[in-house]
């Protein structure tokens, strides 16, 4: 995974990270549960190469569910893969499941 996608250990870490963003960050939520593993993989390629694509347009964070619960909660998250465009904190799109590059900038060239 591109060294710009931020993974943050516990909720406080994942509120920091949005607090000192000055773009949008697309948060994206993985699983480590046996159904969840593959799809979240495939989507760190995919998440680490936009993050190189979108260098100083976007923030990039994967959160794993387990760490960032409180998080999970907020944005309703409920499965994994999962992702949440925020602006300024404030979730403006959301999305699930594996998505190829193409998908993912197309979520999110509507909002950026």
């Amino acid at each position: 995974m591109a060294k710009r996608v931020h993974r943050p250990r516990e909720d406080a870490e994942f509120d920091f990270i949005l607090g000192m963003s000055e773009v949008p960050v697309l948060a994206y939520f993985t699983g480590t549960w046996p159904k969840a593993i593959e799809p979240c993989r495939a989507m760190d390629l995919v998440v680490g190469g936009i993050a190189d694509d979108y260098t100083g347009r976007l923030t990039a964070v994967r959160a794993d569910i387990t760490r960032c619960p409180a998080a999970t909660e907020r944005y309703g998250i409920t499965g994994a893969p999962s992702y949440v465009l925020l602006k300024e904190g404030e979730a403006v799109a959301h999305g699930t499941g594996p998505m190829t590059i193409a998908e993912v900038r197309k979520f999110l060239d509507g909002h950026l």
